[in-house]
């Protein structure tokens, strides 16, 4: 493995006013976290939601945070590293090739 995949979900409370009928940002959060966990067993990843209206103090999460809004994004936004991997319902295939390029390996 090349190294530690570092995932962010950024989300809020609220559904996106686009994405009724989807999960919820906490609910993707949770869910990405079961499947990468099974998908990739004993290879270690970080995973951190972060509310949109409430970031943490670090300037790359405001700022991204900031982003969203600003843009008008569905939420949840999946991140790996600094690259946006999907949106309001982000695709598993996406975030598992993602992670594929880092070196994990499907078990």
């Amino acid at each position: 493995m090349k190294k530690e995949a570092e995932i962010f979900v950024y989300g809020a409370d609220q559904i996106c006013a686009s994405c009724v009928n989807l999960p919820s940002s906490k609910e993707t959060y949770e869910w990405l976290e079961a499947a990468i966990s099974r998908k990739f067993p004993d290879q270690p990843f970080t995973i951190r939601y972060i509310d949109i209206f409430n970031p943490p103090e670090e300037e790359e999460a405001k700022a991204f945070s900031k982003r969203i809004i600003e843009e008008d994004l569905f939420y949840p936004v999946v991140t790996v590293g600094s690259e946006m991997i999907g949106e309001g319902n982000p695709r598993l295939k996406d975030v598992y090739k993602k992670l594929e390029e880092y070196g994990y390996q499907a078990m």
